[in-house]
């Protein structure tokens, strides 16, 4: 269905952060925007103050009449409902056009430029970077972002600009439904092993995706990855990294808690440019995103503008205290080499400090493929507090614990394992110069018990 024909949209499963920021974009091109979800919440009730019609019971009656219309209505659905859903069942049966969120993603890459940041990790920083200089430029853009940014306190924006950048995301082989204008690839470490088997097809995907880049585009990658890429004709390729390649920085100052750096790139260089949220990691994450803005027509002072007000992004690399005597922050970071350079970052930040780390372990198949890089990375760290792993949507395997990490740090680590109902607990009864809890389950659940303990002392 061509973004013309649309005249009406309706969600099967309305409420979750990810669809309702669709919703919102259909609402301001002045659609008709209907659907069901299970429960109310905070956020249906907010849609619909905002013009969404909402039910909460399985009915077909109930579906307005603009929906009913299989030409002119899409119909999105999340996979968490169930193939039976009586009103998905007549959606189907009436020959209507029925996409997940990852297909409308790739319909609005085809109705407007898609700026796609894709890659094992750094995506979310990447993308929600460039989405913040490219919205505050003379360029102006719509975002669909994978974490909550501190800027503008959601996953999305919404402009009447020709652009949209997207997170695009590998699990489930979602970003082959994308049509990238451009696209910049941060890293290809193998992950998500139980949906890929192997480090191979891990790669093949992210080739195949290379190959959806429009002609006309441009790739934008770092220079360090294992992956071939496979380019249309016509499709410019640059590469990136922190001291070499097309785009690079040079001239990098770390000094009291700020970080500057000159951006060098085949374009126009930019001096003298100063992250907003002063983080190592960030440099590198600052090249690809201002190099994506660049090649799209922002300029030098908007870059360094962009650059100096972007506030991050929730839960990635996210201060909660920062003072002399102590330093608190959460990151999502839950592969090795997330973990790596959180803990680099955080030791070039902190360089005489004593660092803890609580970490969470994310998927029995992630901790059985990457016990062993997992423990090389936080031992960097000097105190590793492990939890029970966060199963997600995994059944236990057997003889797959956090032990496996446990029994792999490095000597000279201090190391304890404990119950995440015993982490509050923890934290009370230690001392601390700088803790960080790390991980993407839910013991980030108990970060604001914790910042208010550590408050307390």
């Amino acid at each position: 269905m061509n973004t013309e024909d649309i005249k009406a949209v309706y969600f099967v499963g309305a409420g979750g952060i990810g669809m309702s920021a669709i919703a919102r974009y259909f609402l301001k091109k002045g659609h008709v925007v209907a659907g069901y979800d299970k429960t109310p919440s905070d956020l249906t009730r907010q849609l619909e103050k905002e013009g969404m019609l909402i039910h909460y019971e399985e009915d077909i009656e109930q579906i307005p009449f603009a929906c009913k219309q299989s030409k002119s209505c899409l119909v999105i659905y999340t996979p968490a409902i169930p193939a039976e859903h009586k009103e998905l069942v007549f959606f189907r049966e009436n020959g209507f056009e029925i996409q997940k969120r990852a297909q409308v993603l790739g319909t609005l890459t085809q109705a407007h430029k898609g700026l796609c940041v894709a890659g094992t990790h750094g995506k979310t920083t990447t993308s929600t970077m460039c989405a913040h200089i490219m919205h505050q430029s003379h360029l102006d853009c719509n975002a669909f972002l994978g974490g909550i940014s501190k800027n503008y306190g959601t996953n999305y924006i919404l402009s009447d600009s020709d652009f949209v950048v997207i997170e695009a995301d590998e699990f489930d082989r979602s970003f082959h439904w994308l049509r990238p204008w451009m696209s910049v690839i941060t890293s290809t470490d193998p992950d998500h092993l139980d949906i890929y088997g192997t480090k191979e097809a891990y790669l093949e995907s992210f080739r195949h995706y290379s190959e959806l880049i429009q002609s006309g585009g441009a790739l934008i990658i770092h220079r360090d990855l294992e992956m071939k890429e496979h380019l249309q004709e016509g499709v410019r390729r640059y590469d990136y990294s922190l001291n070499e390649g097309d785009f690079h920085a040079e001239n990098i100052r770390i000094e009291n808690g700020e970080i500057t750096f000159d951006f060098i790139s085949p374009i126009e260089n930019v001096k003298n440019v100063q992250l907003g949220q002063p983080i190592p990691i960030n440099i590198e994450n600052g090249i690809a995103a201002m190099a994506m803005a660049q090649l799209n027509g922002c300029t030098a002072e908007e870059l360094k503008y962009g650059m100096q007000t972007y506030g991050g992004v929730d839960r990635r690399f996210d201060f909660k205290i920062k003072t002399d005597k102590l330093v608190f922050l959460s990151d999502y970071a839950h592969h090795p080499k997330e973990i790596y350079q959180s803990a680099k970052s955080i030791r070039e930040l902190y360089k005489d400090k004593h660092i803890t780390a609580i970490f969470q372990p994310h998927l029995y198949t992630r901790t059985r493929d990457f016990y062993k890089d997992f423990a090389d990375a936080l031992s960097q760290l000097d105190e590793v507090v492990l939890t029970e792993i966060y199963p997600a949507r995994e059944a236990p395997i057997e003889g797959v614990t956090s032990q496996l990490i446990f029994d792999n740090l490095k000597p000279g680590v201090k190391k304890e394992m404990i119950q995440k109902d015993k982490v509050l607990d923890y934290v009370k009864t230690h001392q601390f110069e700088v803790l960080i809890v790390l991980g993407a389950g839910d013991l980030d659940n108990q970060v604001p018990q914790i910042t208010k303990i550590l408050n307390s002392k």
